[in-house]
């Protein structure tokens, strides 16, 4: 898979849901995926927020650059709330 192609994340990323996240997640990293869709998160907490960064965390050892699309209300409060938007800095959709 290439990087311009968008992994879709979808479903709760909460505290309840971390450990299938975390391996859903890992399993797309694994296949090469960087550029990553957040309009189908629902529930978006500070475990699912982890979950963005640790993945920020391995594409950038491997000199990738996260792309983050079309984040998700809850997706847009949290990072407010953190103030982390222009850290994750995710990339409105033009038709959203």
């Amino acid at each position: 898979m290439s990087d311009a192609e968008l992994h879709a994340l979808e479903g709760d990323f909460t505290i309840h849901t971390a450990a299938e996240r975390y391996e859903q997640l890992g399993a797309a990293l694994t296949r090469g995926c960087a550029a990553f869709d957040l309009s189908g998160i629902g529930d978006f907490d500070s475990a699912g927020l982890q979950l963005l960064l640790a993945a920020r965390r391995t594409l950038a050892a491997r000199g990738q650059t996260p792309v983050w699309s079309n984040p998700s209300s809850a997706v847009r409060s949290l990072l407010a709330l953190y103030r982390l938007g222009t850290d994750l800095n995710p990339k409105e959709s033009a038709n959203v």
